[in-house]
């Protein structure tokens, strides 16, 4: 269940096209830049960005892109390692930008993060702005690596060796020695983790991201912030809202999260969501007699894949140099879900997966994880549990992890587990609930958009945002796949540009349906 508690991560992995449905908002309004009520003059430091050109992005392969964007630039911020040290130690927060291509008139500019807790912004707008390119007309893209992620002192949890250690093992416990084993292999990364990055550790929580983002508002020389945050994105979004309700101006979360929950209840509905997406994926896979490599009908072909998962945890699959185990197949099947438009992939990898062939769900799993052709990885695997650590004070018993094992277990036998309370109970520094408090009260209107069939964000989450907010507006989208707007509904797009570019506001209860 770790993996999937990493789920928002794959976000990072954009995809676009699919159309449907429409909508209107109520007529309100929300002018960018000037948002009511009155923005109070900030104190925060503008600071200053030095753009230039970007040399280091990567594809998510790791391979370089062909050729440099000359809309892209890239710099770096400087922002205190410690708020309570503001001149104190300093770390530099690497940011990219898309210049508004036009035309019309300029609106600002949009910061987006693209979930994780992890996910390098700086490389996922260079790979994804194209999907964007209806509000990059009016205006500058930007994104970020947060604090602890990629450019931005990111955390590293040993080497490469420790993180194929820690990845690949297997997840689903059927005994105690199965439960001492992941108990050992977590131990391990939680103490690589302290011995590599324990400085940065202590401050790379969501709070302190919040306020390097209200700096980046002022060395982008914003008034208002103009956001666009997806899945972890939300909770960043919404915290900081909260601590800076009057420089709110237009913002969009999608995907949301509920910062409020328990580490428990969070590994409880993440796994009813991604066991109703498996089962959605499974149904999908059948409805054409013949086209569905796993099985002709949803119970042979859901047979086929738990005797798959049993059959690799004592014998994994060969694959060159290295072994598809349990546990990789689990994050690959994970990754999978995320979107309608990769469950054909899944069919395939599981179905030759089945034969005796791993590559595809290797492949799979890897781009999950961060692990790049070379064998190394990016920081997003080290970054997610330094993150979602630091952003809570909880720290489970071993018999409160037990219970939820148990109980997760019982509604999933593929996702079940302990979830990331195991690695929150080793973790080095302690954590505060900081983060997990939001109240926007104050803020301009702030739309909130959640998905129906969301694996990694269920949509239970959606409403309990929007009612924390205080200042958030609902809007629901009756389709699969984690994040509304890059799914490509035509519904979406609209609802969302229109807050966006227009300012107009949607109408209360507003619910698009990709049909």
């Amino acid at each position: 269940m770790a993996r999937i508690l990493r789920a928002a991560a794959t976000v990072a992995a954009l995809s676009t096209a699919l159309a449907a449905c429409g909508g209107s908002g109520d007529g309100n309004s929300v002018a960018a830049g000037t948002s009511a009520p009155a923005a109070t003059p900030s104190a925060t430091p503008s600071g200053t960005i030095a753009w230039g050109p970007c040399t280091d992005i990567k594809r998510p392969g790791g391979q370089p892109p062909a050729q440099s964007e000359r809309a892209q630039q890239c710099g770096k911020l400087k922002v205190p390692l410690d708020y309570a040290k503001p001149d104190g130690d300093s770390i530099d927060m690497a940011v990219i930008r898309v210049r508004a291509s036009g035309p019309g008139t300029r609106i600002g500019s949009l910061v987006f993060n693209f979930g994780g807790p992890g996910a390098s912004g700086v490389d996922t707008l260079a790979q994804a702005a194209k999907a964007f390119t209806n509000l990059n007309r009016r205006y500058d893209l930007v994104s970020f690596d947060p604090r602890g992620v990629g450019r931005s002192a990111g955390v590293r949890c040993g080497d490469n060796a420790m993180m194929d250690k820690y990845t690949s093992m297997n997840t689903l416990p059927t005994n105690d020695a199965d439960r001492a084993e992941i108990r050992q292999t977590t131990k391990e990364f939680v103490t690589a983790c302290g011995q590599t990055s324990g400085r940065l550790l202590p401050y790379v929580g969501t709070v302190n991201a919040a306020a390097d983002m209200d700096r980046l508002r002022a060395a982008l020389g914003e008034k208002k912030l103009n956001y666009f945050g997806i899945s972890y994105g939300t909770q960043l979004g919404a915290v900081y809202a909260t601590k800076f309700p009057k420089n709110v101006g237009r913002f969009v979360l999608d995907a949301p999260l509920d910062p409020s929950v328990s580490l428990a209840d969070r590994t409880m509905v993440q796994t009813k969501g991604f066991q109703h997406a498996y089962n959605a994926f499974l149904k999908d896979c059948v409805k054409e007699p013949g086209q569905c490599e796993i099985g002709t009908d949803v119970t042979l072909a859901n047979k086929n894949v738990m005797k798959l998962m049993d059959d690799l945890k004592d014998t994994p699959l060969e694959v060159g140099d290295r072994t598809l185990t349990q546990g990789l197949t689990g994050t690959g099947i994970a990754a999978a879900l995320y979107s309608e438009m990769t469950w054909p992939l899944l069919d395939q990898a599981l179905g030759q997966a089945i034969k005796g062939d791993g590559r595809i769900m290797l492949a799979l799993a890897d781009s999950y994880n961060g692990r790049l052709p070379d064998g190394s990885y990016t920081t997003l695997m080290s970054s997610f549990p330094a993150i979602s650590c630091v952003d809570t004070a909880e720290r489970p018993t071993p018999g409160e992890l037990a219970t939820v094992e148990a109980e997760t277990m019982r509604v999933s036998p593929l996702f079940g587990g302990s979830g990331m309370g195991l690695t929150c109970s080793m973790w080095p520094v302690p954590g505060s609930d900081e983060a997990r408090r939001v109240n926007a009260t104050g803020s301009a209107p702030i739309v909130v958009i959640g998905g129906t069939g969301d694996p990694a964000t269920p949509y239970e989450w959606a409403p309990k945002l929007t009612s924390e907010l205080r200042t958030g507006v609902l809007v629901t989208y009756k389709g699969e796949g984690h994040g509304a707007y890059l799914s490509g509904d035509a519904c979406i797009s609209k609802v969302t540009d229109a807050y966006l570019i227009d300012g107009k506001v949607p109408a209360k209860g507003i619910t698009c349906s990709n049909s």
